[in-house]
């Protein structure tokens, strides 16, 4: 046994040598330009920053930003699961092209999804024209940019469930029926109590994913000031105004709210783990 666990450790380099390459990949990555954003943060002064994130149009673009943000991710977390299940308790023709089609938001340039959604969902486009009919405006709204979130996203949910329905046999359903549960209790009480960390890490990621979404946004959004403007947009407009501290101020403001929801989410899911595994 400790040989074997000797040969385990020894497979990656030392501890040494992984540690440094780790930090030294993290600072170059991650530490690095955040530095540059709090220096450019730090040079304003907070009259002047609070100035800047306090702005009726920056509110404006905080509220599109936030609220598409959360109507994105209620979309995908009841979507996402539906996706996983299907994938993962059937067996059917088409399954493997379904299951690798829900990664193709992370291999589709976000450029290139927003031109085409905003082709589909345009009033005269292939979709558009029946939301048109039914007095529904879907490019150039509120719904458009919610439609780009929800599509960018998805992966985030589907991927984080499935593992844990893979490990989920239908063993568990049929054991709680034969206890006399019935299916909608089977599924609420039982599947979904053990879904219930990884579907809110899912979706936590993608809503924490749509706050910085730009690509797949503009094209669709109309990026009207106060109406259907988005962080991400209003920041690039500051930096081709080369108002970079104003940039960065607004910049700031999704990276605080997406190291929150981070680490909250990893918090409650080591809670409902552990309530989980202690029940």
């Amino acid at each position: 046994m400790i040989a074997l666990l000797r040969t385990r450790h020894s497979v990656l380099p030392g501890f040494t040598l992984s540690f440094s390459l780790s930090v030294l990949f993290i600072c170059l990555v991650i530490l690095l330009p955040l530095s540059g954003l709090a220096m450019h943060v730090a040079g304003m002064g907070w009259d002047n920053y609070w100035g800047v994130i306090s702005h009726p149009r920056s509110l404006a673009s905080f509220k599109v930003t936030v609220l598409s943000a959360a109507g994105a991710s209620v979309i995908n977390a009841v979507v996402g699961l539906l996706l996983a299940w299907v994938i993962t308790r059937y067996r059917f023709p088409g399954r493997r092209l379904m299951d690798a089609l829900v990664d193709l938001p992370f291999a589709l340039p976000t450029a290139v999804a927003g031109l085409t959604l905003a082709a589909l969902f345009a009033d005269n486009g292939w979709l558009g024209q029946w939301f048109s009919i039914a007095g529904v405006k879907v490019s150039y709204s509120w719904v458009g940019i919610m439609i780009a979130m929800s599509f960018t996203s998805l992966p985030f949910v589907v991927r984080t469930v499935q593992p844990v329905l893979e490990d989920l046999t239908p063993d568990v359903e049929e054991a709680a029926a034969t206890l006399g549960a019935s299916p909608a209790a089977s599924f609420f009480k039982v599947i979904l109590a053990q879904l219930t960390p990884a579907l809110l890490t899912g979706t936590g990621l993608a809503f924490t994913r749509s706050l910085g979404e730009y690509g797949a946004v503009i094209f669709i959004a109309g990026n009207l000031p106060y109406e259907t403007e988005i962080v991400s947009l209003l920041v690039n407009i500051r930096l081709e105004e080369y108002d970079f501290a104003s940039a960065s101020a607004l910049a700031s403001i999704i990276l605080i709210a997406s190291l929150v929801l981070l680490f909250g989410i990893q918090s409650i899911q080591s809670r409902l783990v552990r309530r989980w595994r202690g029940g």
